[in-house]
């Protein structure tokens, strides 16, 4: 297994990930997506084995330091050079889930966000995930004013 960048090839199988993975208000569309790897692929990790994915992790690099829900639908504050990543999208493969996967590219997305002198990874999550992503150091900073898919999300941060 190798984690790797996405290319628009990849488009069918994060789309497929995506739906399976979240609820019908909170996925990104197969046009976002297709749109998310046109402007930068580099920003999707892959756990690929011989050509299956089995989990992705996308972020957007930003100077914004809190996500916001226009970050899922625009790319305002896209900057390739952003001293923040904001984790769009953590995903398993239904058939592949609670085997480690998404440990081992959130392990590498941590890693690169480091070399490239970020200030570190943001994120929203459900508060039955905080274990999951307090793991690698994540802190909690409570209820997140975004409400994307009409959901309750949690705002959590890794501080480099």
């Amino acid at each position: 297994m190798t984690i790797r960048h996405a290319t628009i090839d990849d488009l069918d199988i994060i789309t497929l990930i995506e739906t399976a993975s979240f609820h019908k208000t909170e996925a990104a569309k197969k046009e976002e997506i297709k749109e998310r790897l046109e402007l930068n692929g580099d920003f999707f990790w892959l756990l690929d084995d011989f050509g299956e994915v089995f989990a992705f992790v996308h972020g957007l690099p930003t100077n914004a330091v809190n996500l916001t829900d226009d970050m899922f639908h625009t790319h305002e504050k896209y900057d390739v050079n952003g001293s923040w990543l904001m984790l769009l999208s953590v995903a398993t493969h239904p058939f592949h889930r609670y085997r480690g996967y998404a440990q081992r590219v959130m392990r590498q997305v941590i890693s690169d966000s480091q070399e490239q002198g970020r200030k570190g990874i943001v994120l929203t999550c459900k508060e039955h995930l905080f274990p999951f992503y307090q793991k690698f150091g994540f802190k909690s900073e409570g209820k997140s004013a975004s409400t994307h898919g009409g959901a309750v999300w949690f705002q959590m941060r890794l501080t480099f």
